[in-house]
């Protein structure tokens, strides 16, 4: 049971930091929000005070897309629970109600049909593209004939009623309806005139459901006991009909996919992603066959982990769901799995594990389920660029000069700067469908390099850039620009096969007569000067030049005052960069009373600082 905040508090009452002071060290939920006030994140804690305080004390750690949105909140609003369970349902169904804009979104196709089964004394059964009734729902269903045939066999096999009659026990003793068609073709046993008993119906019904779950095989060896005890007692036009549903079942069951010859009933769940756009596919697997898949795609997931995302494709599955199998695989890690599990086991009354396997293991049913999410991800971008949705015309253009597979809708630069081999840095910009994402630029001070060697600073950087995204399991660019010729384009194609990356298409651009190299490839491509693929190659390299040169001045600066500053005994480095984010410049420092130094380092050092300048 999840509680309010004793108080409502209003965003003009207090400040947002007086607000986060007064959380409670509770499980529960939070809600942030921007300045119009609407929700922009929702997330859940085991500890809500420390997990809301983490936003706004470690701000050098976020990733960018986090660090956007810590810049945007205005408010926060939290939600007390029980326990970290129901915190987890509760944010689950926020986000699926609000759709926060930072929150992973899942783009489940809503015109995709369910099967559903009402709640009634005497339920129908349905296709329905709403969750709009009293029911249980299955599927959705991605294949119209698949769910048809699903729904013809459950009626011709259980004779559930097709009409859409308000049968209660009052309405049947009243005689308010008459038996329609199906009844004389024998497709109804004729509940609406009392003619089949409710437990009667009600069990086939649940036969039915267990039908819908996949669950056949048990259903028919309990049925198959049941026929052999009416034989025995007498009852052979009974028995008669259930062997004609025991063939109908059987026949059913034989058009399912056999995947899994141990005959376990688990759910499948994979991922794969690429920039933004990802995609999710679901398989279900009952008693060793497949008997549903699904695919969601998702979006705003740039600089989300695998494991969030995966925590929440499966929240979001599971919310709705109670036919939930004794185990789960999935193509990852995911986050807050003993929690995860916890909620799961107190759905569905029963131990359910969650399985990761190794990369070696990912074969059979789950390799089949990510070869599924990748073939539906590129069938999107198919999609988009026949469309040309979100795909300017230099993206576009700059695709079909370089003969590339797909848009490089994300593109990555390097530059190298230095100073005759000093202070060697380097920058790393990128791009989003022809735009800055600076956000996600990168600025690295060179390690290994101490001489003038763009080469080895280029192997470093690179090697440095791609190992972090390949452990975070970040995005991965469409195209790689290096600012320079073969020598250089040959430093990153070397480094990008270490490290088997070497699929990622990469391009140098030569300054002097922007000429463009492949790797392999002896001739340059010369684009015209008009080509909007080039101007956009040209902006890039620029943008990345700029953002290389900037740095470099920053920290030649500082090496610069600080060499000055060890000069003066007792300063070192910790003391110089205190000094210089106190005053700003040496000029600063010179001009500050002792008064002012001596509040920065303690008296007896701004004495010898004061001493020092007058003399120098």
């Amino acid at each position: 049971m999840e509680t309010k905040l004793p108080v409502k508090i209003s965003k003009s009452d207090l400040s947002l930091i007086d607000k986060i002071n007064m959380i409670p060290d509770k499980p529960g939920v939070y809600q942030f929000k921007d300045l119009n006030g609407k929700v922009i994140y929702v997330g859940k804690a085991q500890n809500l005070r420390n997990r809301v305080r983490q936003y706004f004390n470690r701000i050098q750690s976020h990733d960018p897309k986090t660090s956007v949105m810590v810049s945007k909140i205005h408010d926060v609003e939290v939600t007390v629970t029980d326990n970290e369970v129901e915190a987890l349902i509760l944010e689950s169904n926020l986000i699926k109600k609000l759709k926060p804009r930072y929150n992973v979104v899942l783009k489940d196709d809503k015109s995709y049909p369910f099967i559903a089964v009402t709640n009634e004394p005497y339920p129908r059964i349905f296709i329905t593209r709403k969750r709009i009734f009293d029911a249980q729902y299955y599927g959705p269903y991605t294949d119209v004939k698949s769910v048809r045939y699903a729904l013809k066999v459950i009626r011709d096999v259980f004779y559930v009623r097709s009409c859409n009659y308000d049968l209660t026990e009052s309405t049947i003793a009243k005689k308010r309806f008459k038996v329609c068609l199906d009844y004389h073709m024998k497709k109804c046993e004729g509940p609406c005139e009392g003619f089949v008993s409710r437990e009667h119906y009600s069990n086939l019904i649940d036969q039915a459901k267990r039908v819908l779950s996949g669950r056949i095989k048990a259903l028919v060896e309990e049925l198959r006991k049941d026929m052999a005890t009416l034989a025995d007692s007498g009852k052979y036009e009974e028995a008669a009909k259930l062997r004609d549903r025991i063939k109908a079942l059987e026949v059913y069951s034989e058009k399912q996919k056999v995947v899994d010859r141990d005959e376990k009933n688990r759910d499948i769940i994979a991922i794969d992603y690429k920039g933004d756009d990802g995609c999710a596919v679901l398989f279900k697997v009952r008693e060793g066959k497949l008997v549903h898949s699904q695919h969601i795609f998702l979006t705003n997931i740039i600089d989300q982990k695998e494991s969030a995302i995966l925590k929440t494709v499966l929240t979001r599955h599971y919310i709705d769901e109670y036919d939930i199998p004794e185990e789960i695989i999935l193509s990852g890690k995911i986050e807050e799995e003993e929690t995860i599990k916890s909620w799961l086991e107190g759905k569905c009354n029963h131990k359910v594990d969650i399985i990761v396997p190794e990369v070696r293991e990912k074969t059979g049913i789950l390799s089949m389920a990510l070869s599924n999410a990748k073939l539906w991800l590129d069938e999107l971008e198919m999609v988009r660029q026949k469309r040309g949705e979100h795909l300017p015309q230099s993206v576009t253009f700059l695709q079909k000069e370089l003969g590339l597979s797909i848009p490089p809708r994300r593109i990555e630069c390097f530059d190298v700067s230095n100073l005759q081999g000093k202070d060697n840095v380097a920058s790393l910009v990128v791009f989003v469908d022809g735009k800055p994402r600076k956000s996600a630029y990168r600025k690295f001070k060179i390690r290994t390099v101490e001489s003038p060697d763009d080469y080895a600073s280029l192997e470093e950087v690179i090697e440095r850039r791609y190992k972090r995204v390949l452990e975070e399991k970040g995005n991965l660019p469409d195209l790689i620009v290096i600012d320079g010729g073969k020598g250089q384009l040959s430093t990153a194609v070397g480094v990008l096969r270490r490290l088997e990356l070497g699929t990622i298409p990469v391009i140098g651009l030569a300054k002097k007569l922007e000429e463009i190299f492949e790797p392999g490839k002896s001739e340059p491509i010369i684009l015209p000067r008009t080509s909007l693929g080039l101007q956009l190659l040209q902006q890039i390299r620029n943008e990345a030049h700029r953002f290389a040169v900037q740095y470099h001045r920053i920290i030649r600066t500082k090496r610069i005052i600080r060499t000055e500053l060890d000069k003066v005994e007792g300063i070192g480095e910790k003391m110089a960069t205190k000094l210089l984010r106190a005053f700003g410049s040496i000029e600063g420092i010179k001009l500050a009373s002792e008064e002012q130094l001596s509040s920065v380092v303690g008296r007896k050092l701004a004495r010898k600082i004061k001493e020092f300048f007058k003399i120098s």
